[in-house]
């Protein structure tokens, strides 16, 4: 009854209508496969229906313990944890794997395999980069793009403030992407020119904030064209995201600039465009127009819901560059990932072993522990981070949204379905997942898989078990 209770809840990630593929599944290499083996023995396929049982909201207040979905719920142990997985772990596909399970309230680890040796985490990076992100960002801030005087009364600078989910017309107030508008920043700006007398002017955009590249050297070139991610850029449009294969513009500043220039022109103004880059806007610039993101933490939850590389990058370069670190050089996103792990090392989590050379989980350099991964995960379930919170609500549903929409569908792995949330991670060789789920005892439990020279449809199916053994087994 009381998981049945929680329908609603679980129902309500839909509301955003976020569906999309883990962006690194498309790419690089060609999905692998082989027969999958046959249940042993000792495993009895599902055949009951569940009810779907969502995870709990965020406590009211931070600070606050997580609270027990069940109330008296019995933890999970060890022993029975072992037990629901003896059959899972005999899988090939998993031979070569690091695995933790834990309790998502006490942070008692229930079951762990090669959990402190570094691995590639494909997408579960975003996991880490969302802590430290949500560590650096108050809890509702947003991130202004505004519209300044330049240095003559004719010249009009657009500063680029970190939103890159600008909407091409008018911002939507319950949208994430698409919370602000370029055409009420026209508006704003128009009438102030109005005001002044002015009715041709020169545009031109301010790029100083965050400044880096747009692309990581350690990626492959085909990323982009491919549509598995977009620029990192600190202006752009939400029509213009590469997200679900869709390539997105060589250059987001410019065809943000130019489509403000054309709302301007729309409303009067006669308009030239500067391709040169306006100089960092003083303190003491007029202020034309300014409109206002969504919250960093609902963007957060987009990146995670999306798996939407470009977006962890803009939000991570902004949270790096905010602490101090210059992000412009050419290792700009290196930095930027060294940011992270000294983020997450701050809050006295182990990061020995772990290196990442960007924020999305791209990069095969990267490096990261299965126990790192389920110690975010706890963290964030306390209730203590806020923004991390937030973003945590925005992982995927199994069988449900985003990028597990498509998975937990067969017979021995439906009990998972509508009861775990988790990140997706996928690069050639490395396929990885990390998350939580709620037990049959009404239990929240965290785990993190990662899995190393097996196949990609192999590997989703062996984790997605993993994942479903512990949903039924009711550990105690």
């Amino acid at each position: 009854m009381r998981r049945g209770l929680a329908v609603l809840a679980a129902l309500g990630v839909l509301a955003g209508g976020y569906a999309a593929l883990d962006a690194a599944d498309l790419a690089p290499g060609l999905l692998t496969t082989r027969p999958a083996p046959p249940p042993p023995p000792t495993e009895t396929p599902a055949t009951r229906t569940l009810p779907v049982v969502a995870q709990p909201s965020a406590p009211a207040s931070a600070g606050m313990p997580l609270p027990s979905l069940a109330g008296d719920a019995r933890a999970a142990t060890p022993a029975g944890v072992r037990t629901a997985l003896a059959g899972v772990l005999r899988l090939p596909a998993l031979d070569d794997a690091a695995l933790v399970v834990r309790d998502g309230q006490s942070g008692d680890v229930l079951y762990e395999q090669d959990a402190d040796t570094p691995r590639i985490p494909a997408s579960t990076t975003k996991i880490l980069s969302a802590l430290a992100v949500g560590d650096a960002f108050a809890a509702d801030a947003t991130l202004t793009t505004r519209t300044v005087q330049g240095a003559a009364p004719d010249e009009v600078v657009l500063v680029a403030g970190g939103d890159s989910l600008l909407a091409p017309g008018r911002g939507d107030p319950t949208a994430v992407a698409g919370h602000a508008g370029l055409g009420d920043l026209a508006d704003e700006t128009a009438a102030a020119l109005r005001r002044e007398g002015r009715t041709s002017v020169t545009l031109s955009v301010d790029t100083t904030y965050a400044r880096g590249p747009l692309v990581a050297p350690t990626w492959a070139t085909s990323f982009r064209p491919e549509g598995i991610t977009g620029a990192v850029a600190m202006l752009g449009r939400s029509d213009q995201r590469a997200t679900g294969g869709r390539i997105g513009p060589a250059d987001p500043v410019a065809s943000t600039r130019d489509r403000f220039a054309t709302l301007l022109r729309d409303r009067g103004l006669t308009v030239s465009v500067s391709a040169t880059p306006a100089p960092a806007t003083p303190a003491s610039a007029v202020s034309l127009g300014a409109v206002e993101s969504a919250p960093v933490r609902d963007q957060l939850a987009l990146a995670l819901t999306e798996s939407d590389n470009a977006l962890t990058e803009i939000l991570a370069r902004q949270a790096a560059s905010r602490s101090g670190v210059d992000t412009g050089g050419a290792d700009g996103f290196a930095r930027t990932g060294a940011w992270v792990v000294s983020r997450v090392a701050a809050l006295g989590l182990g990061t020995g072993g772990v290196t990442l050379s960007d924020a999305s989980g791209l990069s095969r350099q990267n490096r990261v522990t299965a126990r790192l991964l389920t110690d975010v995960l706890v963290l964030g379930y306390d209730g203590r981070h806020p923004v991390l919170r937030t973003a945590l609500d925005g992982l995927p549903v199994g069988g449900l949204s985003g990028t597990l929409a498509g998975r937990f569908d067969t017979p021995t792995t439906k009990d998972a379905a509508g009861r775990a949330r988790a990140k997706t991670g996928t690069l050639t060789g490395a396929n990885a997942l990390a998350g939580s789920v709620v037990d049959d005892d009404g239990r929240l439990i965290v785990f993190s898989g990662l899995v190393a020279d097996a196949g990609t449809n192999d590997a989703r199916s062996a984790l997605d078990r993993f994942v479903a053994a512990v949903a039924a087994c009711g550990c105690r």
